[in-house]
């Protein structure tokens, strides 16, 4: 509790600073700005964004903005990476063109993702009828084994904010599987504390035919993963595309490899999704200050 409220109070200071230099001109200041929405308030038209670095004018800091034009706020989202021009002037500053930016797969053509979709609904015809779920839906329950041949349950950790994302073993691009294990490997050191207690960690494998308990103990070890609070997980064919289906994600095997899309989803206490992060373009320390935020409500 001491090291969240500390966070919360030296991010305060640090937009504040950073408002005092901008205030030495009455004249309005405006910077390139990108970032992670964390928090949508939009009775009060603000959003909580972990920004990132503006070179001249602020470190990465989590920081509120308001928003003056209510329309910008209706495709934001927590999850939703934001392009967006800081305004700064004396007494006040806000976030105005903001441009939400799609996340580009390794295949963006329209085509191919077209017969990758086709593919999906003849390979795993149950996908096309499964809801992908939203923010504030209730994430079904669903029951898989972990790299000790223990049988997880999601149901098992209500109570305990649950971080979730997918990977394959054999994935050997740096900017994929393993940039996205890495950022829980992040998240295990930062939420060292918490982990077991308030926040769990969960990896699926969406090729568990390969990815059986071994081979994800030998890949969990890379991590330095607690088996105790980051389970790797597989199970048989149809339970694990069940999992991926419900967060929308997709995988084909391509000449032994597997082209496959990517999401990151946080599950609050009660069960219910906060966010479906899709890519590999937010940093470790954005997704850590979104699970802080998660962790942090009451």
């Amino acid at each position: 509790m001491i090291r969240r409220f500390s966070e919360r109070w030296i991010a305060f200071f640090a937009v504040a600073a950073c408002l005092m230099f901008a205030g030495h001109s009455a004249a309005e200041q405006k910077y390139s700005a990108k970032g992670l929405v964390l928090k949508v308030d939009r009775p009060h038209k603000t959003v909580v964004v972990s920004c990132e670095t503006i070179p001249g004018f602020m470190d990465a800091m989590v920081m509120p903005l308001d928003i003056r034009n209510v329309k910008e706020l209706n495709e934001l989202q927590p999850g939703t990476t934001i392009a967006f021009t800081l305004v700064t002037d004396k007494n006040s500053s806000y976030a105005s063109a903001i441009r939400v930016i799609r996340y580009q797969g390794s295949q963006p053509d329209p085509e191919t993702a077209r017969r990758l979709n086709l593919m999906n609904s003849i390979v795993n015809p149950d996908a096309g009828t499964a809801k992908t779920l939203a923010p504030g839906d209730n994430v079904p329950d669903f029951s898989l084994i972990d790299q000790e041949v223990n049988r997880v349950t999601l149901s098992q950790f209500k109570g305990k904010v649950v971080a979730l994302n997918f990977v394959y073993t054999r994935c050997v691009l740096p900017n994929y599987c393993l940039r996205i294990s890495n950022n829980f490997g992040a998240l295990q050191k930062r939420f060292q504390n918490e982990l077991g207690k308030d926040l769990v960690l969960l990896t699926v494998t969406f090729d568990p035919v390969h990815d059986r308990p071994d081979v994800l103990a030998k890949y969990s070890a890379t991590w330095k993963a607690d088996p105790r609070t980051w389970h790797f997980l597989t199970g048989e064919t149809p339970d694990v595309k069940r999992v991926c289906s419900m967060f929308g994600v997709q995988a084909f095997q391509d000449e032994g490899l597997m082209n496959h899309s990517l999401h990151t989803a946080i599950i609050d206490r009660t069960g219910k999704l906060v966010a479906n992060i899709e890519g590999n373009e937010y940093t470790a320390r954005q997704l850590g200050d979104m699970v802080n935020a998660v962790l942090s409500r009451n």
